[in-house]
């Protein structure tokens, strides 16, 4: 009895450690892609997002601005 718990548990704290790594593990980052990781190369300031700035709502922000709507080939 007290071994099956103890694999229940195992397995419970595997599968949470692995949805947490999952999560976390494949986002883009704004300071990633200041650095130029990912191959995205030299980014613009202008189209840099800002720290902290979540990467769908900037390019959503850069979409609505037609002087900004070129920075988009650089979240692709």
């Amino acid at each position: 009895m007290r071994l099956s718990k103890l694999i229940l548990w195992g397995m419970i704290i595997i599968l949470v450690a692995g949805l947490i790594f999952y999560s976390l593990g494949y986002k883009i980052t704004p300071s990633a892609i200041k650095s130029g990781a990912g191959g995205k190369g030299n980014i613009p300031n202008e189209c840099q997002p800002p720290t902290g700035q979540d990467l769908a709502s900037w390019k959503e922000h850069l979409g609505h601005h037609q002087e900004t709507k070129y920075c988009l080939q650089y979240f692709k």
